[in-house]
């Protein structure tokens, strides 16, 4: 594998490659002890064995891989098979773990205070040359971590794997497969500085730019692109409140970005930013999905800025080449956790009355509205367990927090193909099946494998009006 490593020089930014090291990964019974020792790592570290998510102990070739779905529940973590519905492995992990896709199509990275914690799905996708050989192996909690105080957002987008922490603005950006062998000390990892820390986000571009925003605990409005040379190339102060981002169907000057405000979102296309007029003074979209084939990017609509938990039934698709947005009124509420994409860009939302809706992005138009679970409300605290929506390929799988279960929904047909029993009672859900999220272009010919990873949603608790 060739390794290199790069320092760079950006405009209020300070920039370093990571130093990293090297522990060995513990076994599935012994997980648990391990997990919950002291982190050894210094700051600013990652520590991790290739041998952590690439050991071939225990591993069983087979044809294909059938997805994988890895939940959080208070008091660990457990992946389910999505075929048969078996509870494939545990691993006790006390604390309130967020999930979020590595980028590579098979592990999760687990958000644990101040630690992103490498879980491995057990899916593995070797390829030799023109094809591929497949494998299963039993999931485990690797012994690989990044620190990250506060470690908040993951944004996966064409190859690379963006990680941003609150709590000192750091981010970090390394290839997506180089999770794939657990040889994360041999890629190329850059780590970048904000100006003051804040609840923020950074996107890797095509062209090796990042956008990024700035702002302090206080307040933000300000989302920038800088090029590797320390140039702000593109700007806008016109993003108060700057949170939610997705990446939308590239034009051919390169990436398009959509970010939420509260004055209305904003847009990066062809190299500048434009504002999306909207008819309301306070207009919050905080919860953005994309999809690599559609120009139009799913958002929640709030309006209320002294809401404390605002219930609003109208969802936003913004249209990124016009810089206008469509509202439809979906008729009954939702939450951050409610919104997803599906493989040809379809819209889906899952509501209060149950039903989960599928939408033609492009028109609004309701194809489908498939009752999935029982009538449901958002609970006072966001942390706390309630219905989720994740896509992988051309399946839903729906969280049910109150009856403990997992639904399985074929997304073109709109009807329900599979319901499990859940031995505790789900909160966060990560979906994996073996093809990176967001593969590069170049290696992957636009492949658009359904995965909605280019997200950044709304789930901070120091925004009242929020949570």
């Amino acid at each position: 594998m060739h390794t290199s490593s790069r320092t760079l020089t950006l405009t209020g930014l300070t920039v370093a490659a990571l130093a990293l090291s090297a522990c060995s990964p513990g076994s599935a019974e012994t997980e648990s002890a391990a997990q919950n020792a002291p982190a050894t790592t210094a700051p600013g570290t990652a520590s991790g064995s290739p041998s952590a998510s690439g050991s071939s102990a225990a591993r069983q070739e087979v044809t294909s891989l059938t997805p994988r779905v890895v939940l959080s529940y208070d008091g660990g973590l457990m992946t389910v098979d999505t075929e048969s519905g078996e509870v494939l492995g545990t691993t006790e992990h006390e604390g309130f773990l967020r999930l979020n896709n590595a980028g590579d199509g098979r592990h999760v990275l687990v958000s644990d205070g101040d630690l992103f914690r490498l879980f491995d799905s057990g899916l593995v996708d070797q390829g030799h040359g023109d094809h591929s050989h497949y494998y299963e192996q039993a999931p485990a909690l690797t012994d690989t971590v990044l620190d990250a105080p506060e470690a908040a957002h993951v944004v996966v987008h064409e190859g690379k794997t963006a990680l941003f922490a609150d709590g000192s603005g750091g981010i970090r950006i390394l290839d997506s497969a180089a999770f794939s062998d657990g040889a994360v000390e041999d890629s190329e990892m850059e780590e970048h500085t904000t100006e003051a820390p804040h609840h923020g986000v950074a996107v890797p571009l095509t062209d090796g730019n990042l956008l990024l925003t700035q702002g302090t605990e206080e307040s933000r409005d300000t989302v920038q692109v800088v090029t590797p040379a320390g140039e702000v190339v593109a700007e806008t102060t016109d993003c108060p409140g700057v949170h939610g981002e997705a990446t939308a169907a590239p034009t051919e000057q390169g990436d398009v970005v959509s970010l939420g405000c509260e004055n209305g979102p904003v847009v990066y296309r062809d190299g500048a930013f434009h504002k999306v007029a909207v008819e309301e003074d306070y207009q919050r979209s905080g919860n953005q999905f994309g999809s690599h084939d559609s120009p139009v990017v799913l958002a929640d609509y709030k309006t209320d800025p002294d809401a404390e938990q605002e219930r609003p039934t109208r969802i936003g698709l913004i249209d990124t080449r016009t810089d206008t947005v469509r509202t439809v009124d979906v008729g009954s509420a939702y939450w951050f956790r409610s919104l997803a994409r599906g493989p040809e860009g379809e819209a889906l939302v899952l509501t209060y009355d149950g039903q989960l809706n599928i939408l033609d992005a492009g028109s609004g138009e309701v194809l489908h509205e498939v009752d999935v679970v029982q009538p449901w409300e958002e609970p006072e605290e966001w942390q706390e367990p309630g219905p989720a929506v994740k896509v992988a390929g051309d399946r839903a799988y729906v969280t049910d927090a109150a009856a403990q279960q997992l639904h399985v929904v074929d997304i073109a047909a709109g009807t329900v193909v599979g319901t499990f029993d859940l031995p505790e009672t789900p909160t966060e859900i990560a979906v994996v099946d073996g093809d990176p999220e967001s593969p590069a272009t170049a290696e992957a010919g636009h492949k658009d494998h359904g995965h909605a990873s280019d997200t950044h949603t709304d789930h901070e608790g120091h925004e009242g009006h929020d949570h």
